[in-house]
Parts: structure tokens; C-alpha cells; sequence
């Protein structure tokens, strides 16, 4: 059997490109998207804080704390919290909140968070910033009132979250805004990605 041979310009003949010219013409490069140390360079939106929580593995399983109130993350008191999830392949969102931060910790799963600014002062605004989470580097994050804001399992297994938000649900008057996943309004796009 003959082996296959790998020239590096491809065979060419006059005015033809060969195989490499083709695929780095149709190639886009790879962007920085962690430094040396594994810290994201991904911009965050103005007022949005990310930290990292570091996970203690043994044999037995993991421990990881979800909450001190020695940490630099909370600046407003921890008065209520829950945990939601998200499905493999699903997305929720977009949602946003006029006068409360959602202040979300990742504890299962691979996560797209999609942020978009729409606070006139902010100067960020009309950015959109997309952040990816996961359980191999969990961590806060923190989002402010008037960020939109949509969550995508981009793993196979289900996402798990808790939210510590800044108040307190009210079940009679939720401040809480919603837009369908694809909409005219953001300039972002799931590309069919299922959900609400």
C-alpha cells in the first residue's frame, strides 16, 4: 500500500493552489483566549466581577465552598439564594433585571454566559461579552441591574447554578424582564440553539 504524501505547498499546477493555501486561506487564527497562568482575557461588561473558588479533590470526592463573607464579592448582604440547571444543548434567557444583581455560582457543567450592556452611562454599553464557566474552574460571577443576560450548556451533562441574588423574589411583582433567545433587539445569535 502506498503511504500518502504530505508536500507542504500541495500539488500544484499553473495558477492553481494546492491543499495548504486553500485550508489557512479559509482558516481563521486562534485569539488568545487565557494567559499563561489560565486567567481568561475575555473582557468582562463594566460592574460585572468574576472570581475563582478553588475545588479540594481527595479520594473520597470534592468539597468546594459556594459562599464566605470574608471574600471580595459581595458588596450588598446575602439575603436569598437558588439553584437552577440547564439541559445539554439548551439555553435560558434572555433576561434582566432593573434593580437587583444576580450573583451566580457554577457547580456542575460547561457554561456560555452571554452578557449584553444596555445601561446608557456604562462604559461598555451596547457590548456584548460572552464568558465561559466551568467545573474544572469554578467561580462568581456577578451580574448588575440592566445586563441582559442568557446561559448555554455548552457540555453534555446538565449545568447547575446558584444564584445568591441581591434581593429578595417577589412572587406577586418578579423584576424580572424577558426577551425570546433570538430576537431584533441584541446583537447576538444562538444559531438555533433551543430554549427561552
Amino acid at each position: 500500500m502506498a503511504r500518502p504524501r504530505f508536500p507542504v505547498g500541495g500539488e500544484k499546477g499553473p495558477g492553481s493552489e494546492g491543499p495548504y493555501e486553500r485550508t489557512l486561506a479559509a482558516a481563521a487564527k486562534q485569539l488568545q483566549t487565557v494567559t499563561s497562568a489560565g486567567v481568561s482575557v475575555v473582557p468582562l461588561l463594566d460592574g460585572v466581577k468574576r472570581t475563582s473558588v478553588p475545588t479540594h479533590v481527595d479520594a473520597r470526592g470534592f468539597l468546594v465552598e459556594a459562599f464566605d463573607p470574608r471574600w471580595d464579592w459581595v458588596d450588598e448582604p446575602l439575603v436569598y439564594s437558588y439553584v437552577t440547571t440547564v439541559r445539554p444543548g439548551y439555553a435560558k434567557g434572555w433576561g434582566l433585571h432593573k434593580n437587583h444583581s444576580d450573583r451566580y455560582f457554577l457547580l456542575f457543567g460547561h457554561l456560555e454566559l452571554v452578557q449584553y450592556d444596555v445601561r446608557p452611562e456604562s462604559s461598555t454599553y451596547g457590548q456584548v461579552s460572552v464568558n465561559k464557566l466551568s467545573e474544572y474552574n469554578r467561580g462568581h460571577v456577578t451580574i448588575p441591574p440592566l445586563v441582559w443576560h442568557a446561559l448555554r450548556n455548552v457540555g453534555s451533562t446538565d449545568v447547575v447554578v446558584i444564584n445568591f441574588p441581591t434581593i429578595l423574589f417577589d412572587h406577586a411583582d418578579p423584576d424580572k424582564y424577558a426577551l425570546p433567545l433570538e430576537n431584533d433587539v441584541i446583537p447576538y445569535s444562538f444559531a438555533g440553539t433551543p430554549g427561552w
